[in-house]
C-alpha cells in the first residue's frame, strides 16, 4: 500500500453553495486524474442551491413539479434526489481496484455497503440511529413511537474503471417541504426527515467532524485534519 492511501484520502469542503454543473466536472476530472495516477483520492464535501438530480433509474413521472427547481442529469446509479442547503453532500473519489480498510478490491456491493456503514456510524455520533432497510437504498430512520420510517441519508455512486465518484448526502438541516418536488429514490410511502426535524440540531461543521471520524472506522487510513478545505 502506498503512503497516500495509508494516510487517506485528501479531505476537501468547499464553502458556500456549489453550483452541480461545476461539481459534476471536477468530479470527472479528479477520477480521472487519480485514475492516471497524478492526483490523491479525495473525499469532497459540498452544500448546493436547491435542484434535483436524475440518476440512470429516474422515471419521468418521478419528477413531480418540474419547475420547482433545475434538475440535472446526474451520471450516478439511482433515480431522483433532491440537494440543497442544510445538506452535506459527500463525493467519494476512490481506486477501488485497490482495498481499503474492511473493503476488498473490486468489490463494489463492499464498497456501498462502507458507505451505508460510514453515514451509519456518523449519525450515530450526531445523536440518531441511522438504519438499513432491505431493498431500499439509503439510510433510515425508525419512530420509536409510530414505526414510521424516514430517510436521513442518501447513496448514488458511479464506477468508471474501477475510480468512484458521487457518493452520498446527509440531511442536517434542509428544508424538508423541497423533497415534495420529485419522489426521493423512487420510493412512495416514506418520508424524509432530517437531523434537525429530529431534534438534534447540528451545524455541518459538527456533521463534518462525525464523517471525518468515522471515516478510518470504514475505510482505514487516519481520521482528516478537523481544519482541512
Amino acid at each position: 500500500m502506498d503512503q497516500g492511501r495509508a494516510i487517506g484520502p485528501e479531505w476537501r469542503i468547499s464553502p458556500g453553495l456549489t453550483p452541480y454543473p461545476e461539481a459534476l466536472a471536477t468530479m470527472r476530472a479528479r477520477a480521472d486524474a487519480i485514475r492516471a495516477g497524478t492526483a490523491r483520492e479525495q473525499v469532497w464535501l459540498v452544500e448546493h442551491p436547491p435542484l434535483f438530480t436524475a440518476g440512470a433509474s429516474a422515471r419521468a413521472e418521478d419528477l413531480l413539479d418540474p419547475t420547482r427547481f433545475p434538475s440535472f442529469p446526474a451520471g450516478r446509479g439511482g433515480q431522483w434526489t433532491y440537494h440543497g442547503p442544510g445538506q452535506r453532500v459527500a463525493y467519494v473519489m476512490l481506486d477501488l481496484a485497490q482495498p481499503h480498510g474492511a473493503v476488498p478490491a473490486r468489490d463494489v456491493r463492499a464498497y456501498v455497503r462502507a458507505l451505508e456503514e460510514w453515514l451509519i456510524r456518523a449519525i450515530a455520533r450526531l445523536g440518531a440511529a441511522g438504519e438499513r432497510r432491505e431493498g431500499r437504498t439509503g439510510i433510515w430512520i425508525a419512530d420509536p413511537a409510530t414505526g414510521a420510517e424516514a430517510k436521513i441519508g442518501a447513496i448514488g455512486v458511479r464506477i468508471t474503471r474501477w475510480v468512484s465518484w458521487h457518493g452520498v448526502a446527509l440531511n442536517v438541516a434542509p428544508d424538508l417541504s423541497h423533497f415534495a418536488g420529485i419522489v426521493p429514490c423512487g420510493i412512495s410511502g416514506h418520508g424524509v426527515t432530517s437531523l434537525a426535524a429530529l431534534g438534534r440540531p447540528t451545524t455541518l461543521a459538527e456533521a463534518d467532524a462525525a464523517l471525518a471520524a468515522a471515516w478510518p472506522e470504514v475505510f482505514g487510513g487516519f481520521p482528516p485534519a478537523a481544519d482541512c478545505v
